[in-house]
């Protein structure tokens, strides 16, 4: 069975963050544990009602994406059982399948973000601006349709409560240099298309997704923390889309949606979800996990 857990207790390790989803303790050997709790953000707010099963769901599909995509791009993660780190005492069954041991790297200061469908945020700012993060787009367009190409459209990363703004390429290059810009870029586009067109394949559209970056000590570029899952990417059954509409959906748009139609700020606190939508967004999540890289849970 799935377990629950909110927030992870690892007496004698160094905790170094709490993010929305994802708490990180310092590892000897310039390593990290990152424990994928079962929180869930929308809005960049976390939400008081955990997922049960969500991190677990979370790991299995990144770890998946993480081993499919080592050819196109070296990924964080290293092959150390998590026994040999987790302290003593610690219940192993809690943490084996939401849990990983990953090389520290230097993040790139940016949120990578390929869009093949205009929805979300990028619907929004196209609506009022014809554009996307300074990328001019046709006129008539229409929600959810596909885009001619996939675009870039980073934006920047926020800290716990704030919101996330889409930014243009000029931006990044100003943040972090013209040379790792490029590199990210190429490789946010190169993973995204090879994952779209695997997706494709088992019937999933992946609308967008967010990819995270770092660099290790001699500049090399990683691809790290979450890869390709129902939190950073929009999933959709390929039967149901229709242009036009916000299609059904595999990933956290199941909360969106019941938020949006709450009339909440989008401000902390978040208000509590009812259980339908709980067990509705676990549900979307497994399915997601079954069809994509045939894992499931039990």
């Amino acid at each position: 069975m799935p377990t629950t857990l909110l927030q992870s207790n690892l007496p004698g390790l160094d905790l170094i963050h709490r993010g929305k989803v994802r708490d990180v303790y310092a590892l000897p050997g310039n390593r990290l544990l990152i424990v994928a709790t079962d929180r869930l953000s929308a809005f960049d707010v976390v939400l008081p009602d955990p997922i049960p099963g969500k991190g677990e769901m979370l790991t299995q599909i990144s770890n998946f994406w993480f081993g499919k995509t080592a050819h196109l791009m070296p990924n964080h993660l290293l092959d150390v059982p998590l026994a040999e780190v987790l302290p003593a005492g610690t219940d192993l069954a809690l943490y084996e399948k939401r849990a990983v041991v990953t090389r520290r790297l230097k993040p790139v200061p940016v949120e990578a973000i390929a869009r093949g469908y205009l929805i979300g945020s990028g619907w929004k700012d196209y609506l009022a601006s014809g554009s996307l993060c300074g990328i001019s787009l046709p006129a008539g367009l229409k929600q959810a349709q596909q885009l001619a190409e996939p675009i870039f459209t980073p934006s920047t990363k926020a800290a716990v409560g704030d919101h996330d703004e889409n930014v243009s390429f000029d931006a990044v290059i100003a943040a972090v240099g013209t040379d790792l810009a490029e590199q990210v870029r190429t490789a946010t586009l190169t993973i995204y298309q090879w994952a779209a067109a695997y997706a494709a394949e088992r019937g999933i559209i992946i609308a967008d997704t967010k990819l995270e970056f770092g660099t290790d000590e001699q500049g090399t570029l990683y691809v790290m923390d979450e890869m390709l899952t129902p939190d950073s990417s929009r999933f959709w059954p390929a039967e149901e889309y229709r242009i036009g509409i916000s299609p059904p959906s595999y990933d956290k748009q199941f909360v969106r949606d019941y938020l949006e139609a709450q009339g909440w700020n989008k401000q902390a606190p978040g208000p509590h979800v009812p259980a339908e939508v709980i067990s509705g967004t676990a549900a979307k999540y497994a399915e997601a996990l079954q069809r994509l890289a045939g894992l499931k849970l039990d």
